[in-house]
């Protein structure tokens, strides 16, 4: 009760004489009092110090923020008792703290102290001895802050490492230059990088060649305006990261044009009075299978559909040409630019023969859409009586007849050239062919060939199926005209 009775009646800083206050006032007299007096008050940390009796002197305004007691309440107090620690809890607590003085490093403990309100607070208290120039302990000073806000310090941390290490989605930051700062082993991997270290302080392009300007305008709208409300789709095209001797020695690498859904998010210091900040972050998830698959699904379905609807109109076609025609004008929607039947002339022979042999007569049957008058005489068409066409013995369409299968053809070079398609006779700006056989009664009656010009992709495989599949439809409608004439 003594010790107590002395710790209420101490004498504040800068009244009476010779007390632990005045030895407090007098550690921060002059310039540098003033200076360390403005740098605890500046501190977000709480801190106390005791010098080697356990007498406090001195207590910022973060302290006092948290517990309520003034420093002129706290200095010059010894030890905790009764006013910032239970009396109960006190020896135990006090005795770990000056405890410090005679142990190396930083010590780490959680107590409950005592609010001025009477409410218990628990803190996390970090202590460290402080000797003085002969190397004799002569305090120590204990830095606390709330063990909740501690732990919310904790987690963000932790999350930024998950983030930055485990996200699956990429993650990028960019400082206000746009320049990477860091990137996480995600976005690392979907640029094709052998390291995080590879991008760090360079510009986007380094990696993007298609896309960068977009990505960018995002970030600059971010830093300027704030984030987005949702995430978006930026496409971008991938630099090739192989050098110029790898990539003639090499096969091409697939498709480095992807889709990324990015959100975006604004980095700003929780330390500034004002907003400041300090760049930006991306996150983003490849989305390009996903695309391509609600793509093909969606092509599917509307190529059914439109299968669907041919045979309906065909169904109600008396000349058996028209139906097949029909199925061909159906089929070029949203498929190809033109569609060309070619047929061999009743009485053909079989095309089981040597390409270097002359090849059969093909006659154009059908050219859909038609082609103003005077463009080209392998544009005329009519029945099957139409004109031969004349092709030579490496056109894909009698590739098609030889190997009773689907031959694609593409005009090398990303440019059309009038003699390409000139020379298979095919319209003038003709870039990618797709030349199907038609089959029916065990025989080959000719070719479908399925035309695209600029703008538009090689077919693929899926292509050649569906045009397969009309092949077989136009096939029945002509073999129906040939057995009922």
């Amino acid at each position: 009760m003594a010790a107590r009775s002395r710790a209420h009646n101490a004498p504040s800083p800068g009244e009476g004489e010779g007390g632990e206050a005045d030895t407090w006032q007098g550690a921060e007299s002059g310039e540098d009092g003033l200076l360390l007096a403005a740098l605890l008050d500046g501190m977000d940390a709480a801190l106390c110090a005791f010098d080697a009796e356990g007498v406090v002197t001195h207590w910022n305004r973060e302290a006092e923020h948290i517990l309520g007691w003034t420093r002129q309440e706290a200095v010059g107090r010894k030890g905790l008792a009764g006013w910032a620690v239970r009396a109960a809890d006190a020896p135990e607590v006090e005795q770990r703290l000056l405890a410090a003085m005679g142990t190396p490093g930083r010590q780490v403990h959680e107590y409950a102290l005592l609010r001025k309100d009477g409410g218990r607070v628990l803190v996390r208290i970090q202590s460290c001895g402080v000797c003085g120039e002969d190397g004799t302990p002569t305090g120590v000073y204990c830095a606390f802050s709330e063990v909740h806000t501690q732990i919310d310090l904790e987690r963000a941390l932790a999350l930024s490492e998950a983030l930055l290490e485990e996200a699956p989605w990429g993650v990028v930051l960019v400082d206000a230059d746009l320049r990477p700062t860091a990137l996480n082993a995600r976005a690392v991997a979907d640029f094709g990088l052998a390291s995080p270290a590879s991008l760090l302080g360079r510009p986007l392009g380094d990696v993007l060649e298609q896309g960068v300007e977009e990505l960018e305008g995002a970030l600059r709208l971010v830093l300027a305006e704030g984030p987005p409300p949702a995430p978006g789709e930026i496409r971008v095209t991938l630099r090739d990261p192989r050098d110029a001797r790898q990539r003639e020695q090499n096969e091409p690498l697939r498709s480095r044009q992807r889709c990324w859904q990015s959100g975006f998010l604004l980095l700003s210091s929780p330390l500034a009075e004002e907003p400041s900040p300090l760049g930006a972050a991306w996150f983003f998830r490849d989305v390009t299978e996903e695309k391509q698959q609600a793509q093909e699904n969606a092509r599917f379905r509307f190529r059914e559909k439109q299968t669907h609807r041919a045979a309906r109109v065909a169904a109600e076609c008396v000349d058996p040409m028209e139906a097949a025609t029909t199925h061909l004008e159906f089929a070029l929607a949203g498929f190809a630019d033109h569609a060309v039947l070619d047929l061999l002339a009743p009485g053909s022979p079989l095309l089981h023969h040597p390409e270097d042999e002359p090849s059969p007569a093909l006659l154009r049957a059908v050219l859909t859409p038609p082609l103003p008058a005077g463009e080209g005489a392998h544009a005329a068409a009519g029945a099957e009586g139409g004109l031969p066409v004349g092709y030579g013995n490496a056109h894909p369409a009698l590739q098609a007849l030889r190997r009773t299968g689907a031959v694609r053809a593409s005009l090398p070079g990303p440019e059309p050239r009038a003699d390409w398609a000139a020379e298979r006779r095919w319209p003038e700006g003709t870039m990618h062919g797709l030349c199907v056989v038609l089959r029916a009664g065990g025989r080959s009656l000719g070719v479908a060939s399925f035309l695209r010009g600029a703008g538009r992709t090689p077919f693929d495989r899926a292509d050649a199926e569906y045009a397969e599949d009309v092949a077989f439809r136009v096939a029945s409608a002509v073999a129906s005209g040939r057995s009922a004439g």
